[in-house]
């Protein structure tokens, strides 16, 4: 079942890069009291999430930073590796942006937004989305209806209706 507005998030173990490599991180500490948006993309490096998606919260992460957001979280079924390399060609490790990698899919499919592509070579990957998480609570949940765009899940998307 898809993970709806007035939903609690579902706790999930995913991966970030620190100094020392690889940290396991939960998405239950990382909004518990806190106010933080979450996006999700299919694929690092891939044409929509690349040139469009992440670049939409890039530009508009002073706005959310103004609405008293507390992070923004990108989320991809990729390894962490590749979602360092991809937060730092992108500028969104530099703008701020919490780039986590779901290299399992634990916590896509808790959420019900897991998909394959098998002929673009995706497997166990994330549909596009925007929420955000008011202390673990979905208090606005966005997903793209239509593929390789990112109108209602981009920043300005989730911002006009925030």
């Amino acid at each position: 079942m898809t993970i709806s507005q007035g939903d609690a998030l579902p706790d999930a173990t995913l991966v970030q890069m620190g100094a020392e490599g690889p940290t396991p991180v939960t998405m239950a500490d990382k909004v518990k009291g806190r106010k933080v948006v979450i996006f999700a993309v299919p694929g690092a490096f891939t044409p929509t999430c690349h040139s469009a998606h992440v670049p939409s919260f890039v530009r508009t992460k002073d706005q959310y930073d103004a609405k008293g957001v507390d992070e923004i979280i990108c989320v991809s079924c990729n390894d962490p590796f590749v979602m360092q390399a991809w937060g730092e060609a992108t500028g969104a490790t530099a703008a701020g942006i919490t780039m986590l990698a779901d290299a399992q899919s634990e916590f896509t499919k808790a959420i019900g937004m897991e998909f394959d592509a098998a002929p673009a070579g995706l497997m166990s990957r994330s549909k596009r989305y925007a929420m955000l998480v008011d202390d673990g609570k979905v208090t606005l949940f966005q997903p793209e209806i239509q593929a390789g765009v990112c109108d209602l899940s981009g920043g300005e998307g989730l911002l006009e209706n925030m």
